[in-house]
């Protein structure tokens, strides 16, 4: 995807010299992140191979979610609360069902059967089970009780900083006490020179860096676009700017499942959505007391929550038996494609939170 690199320098002129195109001020920034995601990627998997499978995948979904960041920071800042959230849930979604399904699919089509370790995909989808508990309540004590702003805002910052303690526990766990769990079948390549490493850390930080840029632009693209194509924030939040910013993952997961590493490719799609709901979402409610024009909280509109919770509810599903294959792939797919659908053809069916 080198040649999309164009479409950065193209986006910067457009939104110099043509800012009130806004379609395509969002469709030249939304090219650009994908070539700069798909270099993150790289660079993620390159450190993959020198420091395991369990760390690799920890690195691919921290830099891979650092797009995802990047663009709800921006777009925080903008106000477009809609929009963070609906991205929030977008990625959650995207790496259980688009991520997880296209690895599986690629992989299948070229191996019959791939194994992983069972242990540790249920200990992450576990994960995304008390992550879902914690984005559900807020919304349903706010339909049930009609809680106030205020008390929405307190509980939303008290659950945060739950999410944010079980996240860093779930290192714990991952990285020094269970580690064996996590580690796949591919040992650690330790031939690897200092030079490969620092040139892998300095690509993440360029790419980081312009992706940023780039984000900027896009965002304030976001609702004029929107509503020239006549479609909602949400379906814009949840599907188009989730995937801009999972392409990273999305591209290394499909690359490990075709060299039959699924541990790994395993561990980027849902430590992926791990981090983005226990980590991410935190860090967007404590940036907005900061950034934006008032507290976000955790209430997610009703259509929102649900997905998410089907989502988690179909990882588990998947996690449980260490084997998978085209078929499993397809389904996820086709769960990930009945949702788009649905959010296309029905915006009033998730309304705004």
């Amino acid at each position: 995807m080198n040649w999309l690199l164009l479409f950065v320098p193209a986006a910067i002129g457009v939104e110099a010299f043509a800012p009130e195109r806004h379609l395509l001020v969002f469709v030249t920034s939304s090219l650009a992140i994908l070539p700069l995601a798909g270099w993150m990627g790289r660079a993620t998997e390159e450190l993959a191979e020198h420091l395991g499978e369990g760390v690799g995948g920890l690195l691919n979904a921290t830099f891979g979610n650092a797009a995802e960041l990047i663009i709800s920071l921006v777009a925080l800042r903008a106000g477009l609360y809609d929009v963070v959230k609906a991205s929030i849930a977008g990625s959650i979604i995207g790496n259980i069902l688009l991520v997880l399904g296209a690895a599986m699919l690629a992989g299948g089509m070229r191996h019959a059967e791939q194994h992983f370790n069972p242990a540790g995909a249920r200990s992450q989808a576990t994960m995304l089970t008390l992550a879902a508990i914690g984005l559900v309540l807020p919304a349903a004590f706010q339909s049930v009780s009609g809680t106030t702003a205020a008390g929405l805002g307190q509980l939303s910052v008290a659950i945060s900083v739950v999410l944010l303690l079980a996240y860093l526990l779930s290192l714990a766990y991952a990285l020094v006490t269970h580690r064996a769990l996590f580690v796949g079948s591919s040992a650690p390549q330790e031939s690897a020179g200092k030079g490969s490493v620092s040139r892998a850390v300095a690509i993440l930080a360029a790419a980081t860096v312009a992706i940023a840029w780039m984000s900027e632009i896009m965002v304030g693209a976001i609702e004029p676009t929107a509503l020239e194509l006549g479609l909602s924030n949400v379906f814009v939040g949840v599907f188009l700017v989730a995937i801009l910013g999972n392409a990273a993952e999305h591209a290394t997961a499909v690359t490990a499942a075709l060299k039959d590493r699924m541990d790994l490719a395993l561990s980027i799609a849902l430590g992926s959505s791990v981090q983005v709901a226990l980590f991410v979402a935190p860090i967007l409610v404590f940036a907005s007391l900061v950034l934006g024009p008032g507290p976000m909280n955790l209430a997610f509109p009703a259509g929102l929550v649900l997905t998410v919770l089907l989502s988690v509810l179909i990882a588990g599903q998947v996690a449980g038996d260490g084997r998978s294959d085209w078929l499993k792939g397809a389904q996820l797919l086709a769960v990930y494609l009945i949702l788009a659908i649905t959010f296309f053809l029905l915006p009033s069916a998730v309304p705004h939170g």
